[in-house]
């Protein structure tokens, strides 16, 4: 689990940790991941956490991830590609260089790339797992002030679907998973009820119950939104 530390990757991290299973997470705080772990640890018994600090708009900070994850020395069952972040505004604003892009796609994208390939051939070894991808709505909708994020999301679903095709004769799954507006801390201070938001909770049920269902069957897309609708 990428990016666990808060919001809807931390709800995925509780959820995993109460039914049961080992989850390994990093983030780039520190305190962040040490918080975490004495909450979760403390309120879910015989819940096993670990945890490693990181960047994932570094290549070989999601290297080192993937290594920390397999040298555990556990199987993978399950692996949410969630390392993400946000820049709003118009392409046109954007600085010249491309940079905005690049930051973008560095920790939308390729950070799920650069995680997932270390771990497909002990998936594809074992013949079954389930990889899920955090998109969003940006991913199939594009937003006046969407910008290289936008690019980045749909990019995102780009990368699971052909993901999913490849993986389809290895009986790993594949989900892509696109809320919408989520009540994180990326929406602190906005002056909207939480009725007008989805909760990362659910988010976090739907994934496991996409997981929980037989071998025989995926759920390829996750479409989830406030049910008055995304925020205009």
């Amino acid at each position: 689990m990428t990016g666990g530390s808060k919001g809807i990757g931390r709800a995925v991290v509780s959820r995993f940790l109460r039914a049961g299973f080992p989850v390994a997470t990093c983030a780039r705080s520190t305190a962040d991941l040490t918080a975490l772990s004495i909450e979760l640890t403390a309120a879910i018994a015989g819940a096993e956490l670990h945890t490693l600090p990181a960047d994932l708009s570094l290549q070989q900070d999601c290297t080192r991830f993937a290594a920390f994850v397999l040298a555990l020395g556990q199987p993978v069952e399950v692996l949410v590609n969630n390392a993400g972040a946000f820049l709003p505004g118009r392409l046109q604003d954007e600085p010249a260089d491309g940079s905005q892009l690049r930051q973008m796609l560095a920790v939308n994208l390729l950070s799920a790339y650069d995680v997932t390939l270390p771990l497909l051939p002990g998936l594809i070894a074992r013949g079954r797992g389930h990889i899920f991808t955090i998109c969003s709505t940006a991913s199939v909708t594009a937003y006046p002030n969407g910008g290289s994020y936008g690019i980045a999301k749909h990019a995102l679903l780009g990368f699971t679907k052909n993901l999913r095709e490849e993986l389809k004769p290895s009986g790993v799954r594949v989900t892509a998973v696109l809320p919408g507006p989520t009540l994180t801390a990326s929406w602190a201070g906005v002056d909207l009820p939480p009725e007008r938001f989805v909760q990362a909770e659910d988010v976090a049920e739907a994934v496991f119950s996409a997981f929980s269902m037989s071998a025989h069957a995926v759920v390829e897309e996750l479409l989830i939104r406030p049910q008055l609708g995304d925020l205009g």
